[in-house]
């Protein structure tokens, strides 16, 4: 603080010599003058003393037969009229300071935090359709209503919170961990399981419903396996009624599934050529100034790399600079050779087989080829698999005519 202090007020370095340094220094704390990091060499002194001090020495010189030399000087009455002379730094000085102060009246960032079922997008849309945006003033922002319009619109939002830091809008929301229970219609019960392949029956577990099926027989697709009308007997054994009920089981059928791809003899790729050219823009919000330039290429891609400048990303503003960098290529015509035919026509049989693994298919056997057709290179397969089937089919009960319950 005190350094801060000496350096508002100004203070000089000086030189003193002559016949009675001593003498001097001592005058100078009589007269209340301060003085400080003095350094002997020889006969000469070397002193800090402020500007009113320094004012005061003419009598102590004379008094003393000094001779005092000022060596630097220091502090903000020496730094400002510098300063003054400099139009253009002053200039840009002054701008920097207003336009840090206007820029501080707008929100020029929002982040979110908390929102996982909610996507980013869907609450942009949501901010849009309430005009909170990038660029608005704070003094539009209604931060109560904000949260209660959140709340509302989303009814997984448990606990939202809106608040402003600097030029940065921060909404933070818990979402619901429970799932959101939707009405719906209430089905009735009494449904058949059926087949959804031919094949054969390699397994069958009923949990509810009538067994159609046993294991080793084999069944056409949409063959009913489990039927969901279920007798009660009398003690006689005669049936009394029938219930509905959804039928349910686990059936394993062993059957065949095939596969086949395709891959064209002819290829196209990129290949570049090495010219390059650049275009640059500035970007603040959504509004966007590029360079003018005319189509920089006949065929081209480009590749875009934005950054925003160290200021504005400490007051959270909105602009960045960028550039565009066209890169020319050519279209050019490859032909797939045996072994690169095999390899990317493998890739797509391994992506069929890992979807079968998913569903819990087991593969029993399998015989895949690889040949020509027309100007194509063509994978076929034929697998033997065992997978579990039964596909919950509605009976219609309008074609019964035996007395009927649900269960």
């Amino acid at each position: 603080m005190i350094r801060l202090l000496k350096y508002i007020r100004g203070y000089l370095r000086i030189r003193v010599s002559g016949f009675s340094p001593e003498r001097f220094m001592n005058l100078c704390s009589n007269k209340g003058i301060l003085l400080s990091n003095i350094v002997r060499e020889g006969d000469v002194y070397y002193m800090n003393i402020n500007l009113k001090g320094f004012w005061a020495l003419r009598p102590i010189v004379r008094k003393t037969g000094t001779r005092v030399v000022v060596l630097e000087r220091y502090g903000l009455p020496f730094f400002l009229p510098k300063l003054l002379k400099r139009k253009i730094f002053v200039g840009g000085l002054v701008f920097t300071v207003a336009f840090w102060m206007w820029s501080s009246l707008f929100i020029w960032n929002i982040e979110i935090y908390g929102n996982y079922r909610i996507t980013g997008d869907m609450f942009e849309t949501f901010l849009q359709e309430n005009s909170v945006t990038v660029g608005m003033k704070k003094s539009e922002l209604d931060i109560e209503t904000l949260e209660k319009e959140m709340r509302r619109r989303f009814p997984e939002i448990t606990w939202a919170s809106a608040k402003l830091e600097g030029t940065k809008l921060l909404i933070d929301i818990k979402e619901n961990d429970a799932p959101i229970l939707t009405e719906q219609e209430k089905k009735e019960p009494g449904s058949n399981l059926v087949s959804e392949y031919d094949g054969t029956i390699v397994s069958i577990i009923v949990r509810r419903g009538v067994p159609k099926v046993a294991v080793g027989e084999t069944v056409e697709k949409g063959a009913v396996l489990v039927e969901g009308l279920v007798p009660v007997f009398n003690e006689d054994a005669t049936v009394r009624e029938y219930i509905y009920v959804d039928a349910d089981a686990d059936i394993i059928l062993e059957h065949n599934r095939s596969f086949s791809a395709r891959l064209p003899f002819d290829h196209i790729e990129k290949e570049y050529t090495g010219r390059e050219k650049k275009k640059y823009y500035l970007r603040f919000g959504d509004a966007e100034w590029k360079m003018p330039q005319e189509r920089p290429f006949l065929v081209y891609d480009s590749v875009i790399r934005e950054s925003r400048p160290l200021l504005f990303e400490k007051l959270s503003i909105s602009i960045y600079t960028g550039s565009y960098t066209h890169r020319e290529y050519m279209n050019v015509e490859y032909e797939y050779s045996l072994d690169e035919a095999r390899e990317q026509l493998n890739e797509k049989l391994i992506t069929f087989l890992a979807s079968l693994e998913e569903k819990g298919v087991q593969i029993i056997e399998k015989d895949v080829k690889i040949d020509t057709n027309g100007n194509s290179w063509v994978i076929s397969g034929q697998f033997v698999v065992r997978e579990a089937v039964g596909e919950n089919i509605a009976i219609d009960k309008t074609d019964s005519g035996e007395t009927i319950t649900d269960e």
